[in-house]
């Protein structure tokens, strides 16, 4: 059976969604001791979370770019989740979804929160047919995921780098289990996911 070219695909449970970030050490290091996102991590910017594991690696470099050497998986609350992609406008006009432009114009302007669909990816990079969900959090959404649907956060860098050396041996690592996330109705449509 084909993958659904737009389907939420993650680690989760009953109560929450992981979804991964990059960031340099001064930021993780502190989010880290803290157990939540502070300075110097800006709540005035957006911040992109990728619920694929490969598409953050293909992001990171594989904790190698500048900047994004350290990786965070990041739990956040599944109601946080959902309340973000609730209120989320595509980054591009799809006219699959909207009217006109101007309706998404309008949607997106009002929105603190974007989506994109984004080829996914394999272990080395290579683009698949299928897309995998990035989630920018802005504005109001930034204070309630920080202080709110966040619920832990973990330093993956080590295993990444593990596992990117296995890689690089020629060898299959054991990566995280991404299962299809079923999304309510409501927020399936808002988003254009059609899995």
């Amino acid at each position: 059976m084909s993958t659904p070219k737009r389907q939420v695909r993650a680690v989760h449970d009953a109560d929450t969604i992981t979804v991964y970030q990059a960031y340099p050490p001064a930021i993780a290091d502190a989010a880290l001791r803290a157990g939540l996102f502070v300075p110097p991590f800006k709540r005035e910017r957006m911040t992109w979370v990728k619920p694929s594991f490969c598409w953050m690696m293909y992001r990171c470099g594989w904790a190698t770019k500048p900047g994004q050497e350290r990786v965070l998986a990041v739990r956040m609350s599944r109601t946080g989740f959902e309340q973000a992609l609730r209120t989320a406008a595509l980054s591009h006009f799809d006219r699959s979804l909207h009217d006109d432009a101007a309706a998404w114009a309008a949607q997106k302007a009002s929105s603190p929160v974007r989506v994109q669909w984004d080829p996914e990816r394999t272990p080395s990079g290579r683009a698949l047919e299928h897309r995998s969900l990035q989630v920018g959090i802005g504005g109001v959404a930034v204070d309630a995921y920080v202080d709110e649907w966040v619920v832990g956060l973990e330093d993956v860098t080590d295993q990444v780098r593990a596992w990117r050396a296995e890689l690089m041996a020629g060898g299959s690592p054991a990566l995280p289990q991404e299962t299809p996330y079923t999304l309510p109705a409501d927020v399936a449509a808002r988003i254009g996911a059609d899995g």
